[in-house]
């Protein structure tokens, strides 16, 4: 049975989470970084879009040293997050514009519990993975003065997805929350870590003792734990008994 998507951070009240925009690779930019090109630009398209274990039929990465793989095959982002971005730039900020595959209404992306498992439209699974970790491409692609440390300390980042099950994504298509794990270590919780927010060593043990999140993200938040902290899982979980 899905879960009801209560009202949290970026909701106003009782909604149907629904895909506002289904976005693929634009075009192949130039850019002056490592790998010389991006494929960060990113557009909406028309009708059902296949999605697979690696992402969107019709879309590709450039670094795949730091993007795509399973466990970001998808990146989701918000559209009240968005227009919250639009109200601040003065601008319009349309779907693609951060980069992002999913744009989802009526859904706090970023206040997502690592490993929630969503249902988009009657077949796809998703599974949250982990946080977007800006970088200089970003910041380059958007164009805004100091773009990346603004982006960072605003925290609403967005989250990646891996494909547990493939099929179709339209424009319309109603987001259902199916399962949560337990840990209720969120996307946001996440990233706060990575940028140096103070660590809860029993509540990043429960999340590193699942297989939620993506290895890279792992491999942080495990050099965040404090030294003389508890062992990674050794801690009680929230769904244990006392």
């Amino acid at each position: 049975m899905a879960l009801r998507c209560a009202a949290r951070r970026g909701h106003t009240g009782p909604v149907n989470p629904s895909v506002v925009a289904v976005c693929v690779v634009h075009a192949i930019k130039p850019d002056p970084g490592r790998v010389g090109r991006t494929a960060i630009d990113k557009r909406p398209v028309n009708g059902p879009v296949q999605v697979g274990p690696l992402g969107l039929a019709g879309d590709t990465q450039c670094d795949t040293d730091h993007h795509g793989g399973p466990g970001q095959a998808l990146y989701a982002y918000a559209e009240a997050e968005a227009q919250r971005w639009a109200a601040e730039l003065g601008r319009p900020v349309p779907p693609g514009w951060f980069g992002e595959n999913l744009r989802l209404r009526g859904l706090a992306v970023t206040d997502a519990v690592v490993g929630e498992r969503w249902q988009v439209g009657s077949q796809v699974l998703l599974d949250v993975t982990a946080p977007r970790l800006p970088c200089a491409t970003f910041g380059r692609h958007v164009d805004q003065p100091h773009w990346v440390r603004r982006f960072t300390e605003r925290g609403d980042v967005g989250a990646y997805l891996r494909v547990v099950v493939p099929g179709a994504i339209t424009a319309g298509d109603e987001v259902r929350r199916l399962s949560m794990p337990r840990h209720g270590v969120t996307v946001r919780e996440v990233f706060g870590v990575l940028r140096g927010d103070p660590a809860d060593p029993d509540r990043l043990g429960w999340l590193l003792a699942e297989d939620s999140l993506i290895s890279g993200v792992r491999t942080m938040l495990e050099r965040r734990l404090p030294q003389e902290g508890p062992l990674i899982g050794s801690a009680r979980r929230p769904d244990q008994p006392s």
